[in-house]
């Protein structure tokens, strides 16, 4: 059965522009990260590709090593747009990234102009698209000058495999290094994909946030429910079919330590006020800051799907209700922060 978009996709969802670019986001984008690898079925994953988009949501995040295994994401989302998303084309967002590893040898990571353009060939080669539309330096690369790595994003842009460029879990100096350097190269840093939850607050910290506010850089969050912790299941002592099954995976014991715990337990009593789920919460929270264009969502399923679209029937926090989740949260921070080699805490 040939896939038809819902006509009222555009009715509900709520759109903001990528800080001072003509660029705008759906305030939730669906990732493609660690849930539709190798592992996912066609029609599970277009089940929740196309109630995604019949919901308004326009952008759908990937990267060259998303699975797993690495590149099956992309595969599977090249599935998705040969047979049901082609007629939509104009109206989708598609982003992919390069920085981690790919293949063997010393080209096949990082930041080099060599192994970012290679990579976003392969990647549109995975995807059947002619060009993306955000294209990111998915890590900094210190071992490369800044001037190389963003250079290759702007030939990208020349040459017409990306619309616009970004940049992820780059920190504030980085940040505004690499906007210095692309502006002069006439190209605009359109985006900052960095994570963020109401558990971490690292760009607050190092105020990455306040240099994209003030550059008009946009900001997308990753991982606003903290890896799934924001969802409470962790409090039931649920692991089984979750990342906390796996040990060497993205999810760390620390993320989920009691103190850590307790606070998602005061966050769950805010969200019962509200009228909200906590997933909602979390997700409302990292939208408050004018400088977020997008939080960007996982889900395994439908049911995780509509639960986090259902923050947008309430998006609003009164300065009291920030105040209380300040409090109830203030023990409980993940106190994460990133580096070439990953996520430190």
């Amino acid at each position: 059965m040939t896939y038809r978009a819902d006509t009222a996709r555009y009715d509900t969802m709520q759109y903001r522009h990528s800080g001072r670019s003509g660029l705008q986001l759906p305030v939730v984008s669906l990732g493609l990260w660690q849930n539709f690898g190798g592992t996912r079925d066609y029609p599970s994953a277009m089940e929740i590709l196309g109630h995604a988009f019949d919901a308004g949501v326009t952008h759908f995040d990937l990267a060259n090593n998303y699975g797993p295994p690495a590149g099956s994401a992309e595969e599977l989302f090249g599935q998705v747009m040969a047979r049901d998303f082609r007629p939509y084309r104009d109206e989708l967002i598609i982003s992919t990234k390069a920085g981690y590893n790919m293949w063997p040898g010393p080209y096949g990571e990082f930041g080099s102009r060599k192994y970012l353009l290679s990579s976003l060939d392969q990647s549109l080669g995975r995807m059947g698209l002619d060009y993306v539309d955000i294209f990111y330096s998915h890590r900094f690369d210190p071992n490369t000058p800044l001037e190389e790595t963003m250079g290759a994003l702007a030939h990208a842009v020349r040459v017409g495999k990306a619309l616009y460029v970004g940049i992820s879990s780059y920190p504030e100096a980085q940040t505004r290094e690499a906007y210095r350097i692309l502006k002069e190269m006439g190209v605009q840093t359109t985006i900052h994909q960095p994570s963020y939850s109401v558990l971490n607050r690292w760009i607050e910290n190092d105020h990455t946030i306040d240099a994209c506010g003030e550059l008009g850089i946009g900001m997308i969050a990753f991982s606003p429910l903290a890896q799934g912790v924001l969802s409470g299941k962790y409090n039931n002592g649920q692991k089984e079919g979750t990342r906390g099954e796996n040990p060497n995976g993205s999810l760390r014991a620390s993320h989920i330590e009691p103190r850590v715990l307790e606070a998602v337990d005061k966050l769950g009593e805010i969200a019962k006020a509200r009228g909200q789920s906590l997933v909602q919460l979390a997700l409302s929270w990292v939208l408050r800051r004018p400088e977020m264009t997008s939080a960007l969502i996982g889900v395994r399923n439908l049911d995780q799907l509509k639960d986090n679209l259902g923050v947008l029937n309430n998006l609003a926090l009164s300065a009291e209700e920030i105040a209380a989740i300040d409090a109830a949260t203030a023990g409980g921070q993940m106190e994460l922060h990133p580096s070439p080699k990953g996520w430190l805490r």
